[in-house]
């Protein structure tokens, strides 16, 4: 690194309650030269909780293409910068990896800190396991939306991705086509905040209770992962079978000739 330069922080935001963030931070927040922020308006609010008058600017997916060369001029001639989104932690389905791959492509320190991710509670309050899981983010709205079904249908793992109040029901009826109706899921919404909830059932259970009960608020859709479709007494058989099948055909070709 070379001296003079600034760094780039990564500051997680709470994502629902204003109380869910790090003592580390508000000192973050409150020390750089420059705040960049997906919507000013919305940080505004918690900025204002916690006594930060650090200057903001806005930094989001319509612009961000536009600004990252700015922002890291700035970096490059001595600013401390800090990134946050509306909710969460920076380039978690939210701008971030293009300010952070170009930071890196000019050699300027990046530090993210650790904090609120909305997927991580889902996660572990869906009651699946969390040793081995995927995060798809926001599934494809429309082209594409059926092969990822398919691919998830055959996910051993459990399986998370984030999805609109607006498109939920539509989703879990096309989960039910495309995964099955009797793939346990959990769809858990307003994380944090007061009128969090965590609903866990059959994919057509849920389906079921979202068509009568309008969803509302951020949602995480938590999927079980495929079983296991054969056990390794399954494959040990299925191995003898093609070994064995292999003998023969190895016999077959050397009587030919």
């Amino acid at each position: 690194m070379e001296e003079g330069k600034g760094k780039l922080y990564l500051v997680p935001t709470p994502i629902g309650n204003l109380e869910d963030i790090t003592l580390r931070a508000i000192n973050v927040l409150k020390s750089v030269d420059l705040i960049l922020a997906e919507d000013t308006r919305t940080s505004s609010v918690l900025l204002k909780k916690y006594g930060i008058t650090t200057h903001m600017e806005s930094h989001h997916k319509f612009n961000e293409h536009k600004t990252v060369g700015g922002v890291c001029e700035k970096i490059l001639n001595g600013q401390n910068v800090a990134l946050i989104s509306d909710a969460g932690s920076p380039g978690i389905s939210d701008p971030g990896f293009l300010l952070v791959r170009s930071c890196i492509e000019q050699d300027i320190n990046v530090e993210a800190l650790p904090g609120p991710t909305a997927f991580v509670p889902a996660l572990t309050a869906s009651g699946f396991p969390c040793d081995r899981f995927c995060f798809e983010g926001f599934l494809p709205p429309k082209k594409g939306r059926q092969t990822k079904f398919r691919e998830m249908a055959a996910e051993p793992r459990t399986i998370i991705f984030y999805e609109s109040p607006y498109r939920l029901v539509k989703t879990l009826e096309q989960m039910c086509e495309f995964i099955g109706k009797e793939r346990n899921a959990a769809v858990c919404r307003e994380i944090s905040k007061i009128h969090y909830e965590c609903k866990r059932g059959t994919i057509a259970n849920l389906a079921e209770w979202y068509k009568n009960n309008e969803p509302k608020g951020e949602i995480v859709v938590v999927l079980e992962g495929a079983e296991k479709v054969k056990s390794e007494k399954d494959y040990c058989v299925k191995d003898e079978e093609e070994e064995y099948g292999t003998r023969n055909q190895h016999r077959e070709e050397r009587e030919e000739e």
